[in-house]
């Protein structure tokens, strides 16, 4: 039981880490200070600085791909799975933007084949999941028949670069997206726009069909 919990001790203060002075900025050192550990631990249980970002990522990404599954089963109209698709994606993101900003970079420099190709598989296959949704909405007819996968690299692109950089939308020189209430604020706003942004764009009205 201990070492189990210093393995989760490991991956708390890494994902901090991480996401406060990025993956280039962290060591292992810096890690086993702020986990309690030592570098024997991490070494053993992670093989590398690589190897704990890898296991941090397969976690969230695990839990996203849940999520998304579980959504995508439930007994209500793809209107319904897509509003509540958006409103995950959304929580996900604002839940550690800093961590966020990260995989984007990590995306965008490709350095890391291993970490990069992880990255590209979980955004893949999420994207399928939401796909299908939309396929589902069309065959139904509840959907319009546009470009699917433009309309989820909207709603995905708008929502990283939103909260990368909510000065885009918000002229509050005091806004502050660490703070939880202006960034739940924020957050909800976003999902509101892109939940109203996709329901014109795509929904059959009721007297069309």
């Amino acid at each position: 039981m201990e070492k189990t919990d210093k393995k989760t001790d490991i991956l708390r203060a890494a994902e901090m880490l991480f996401s406060e002075f990025g993956f280039e900025g962290t060591s292992t050192r810096q890690i086993a200070k702020e986990s309690g550990a030592n570098m024997a631990m991490i070494n053993y249980y992670f093989g590398s600085k690589e190897g704990v970002f890898l296991e941090i990522m397969e976690g969230r990404i695990s839990g996203h791909k849940t999520t998304l599954n579980a959504i995508s089963e439930l007994q209500v109209s793809p209107v319904d799975k897509l509003m509540r698709v958006i409103d995950q994606y959304t929580q996900k993101i604002f839940s550690n933007v800093c961590f966020h900003r990260m995989m984007q970079r990590e995306l965008s420099l490709g350095q890391r084949p291993e970490i990069y190709a992880k990255i590209k598989d979980a955004i893949r296959e999420n994207r399928k999941v939401i796909e299908k949704i939309f396929e589902d909405g069309v065959k139904e007819g509840f959907f319009k028949e546009v470009d699917g996968r433009m309309l989820v690299a909207t709603i995905f692109g708008a929502i990283s670069s939103v909260s990368s950089q909510p000065d885009k939308v918000i002229d509050d020189p005091n806004f502050d997206i660490d703070n939880d209430e202006q960034r739940e604020e924020l957050r909800q706003r976003l999902s509101a726009f892109l939940q109203h942004l996709v329901q014109s764009y795509i929904i059959i009205p009721k007297n069309d069909n």
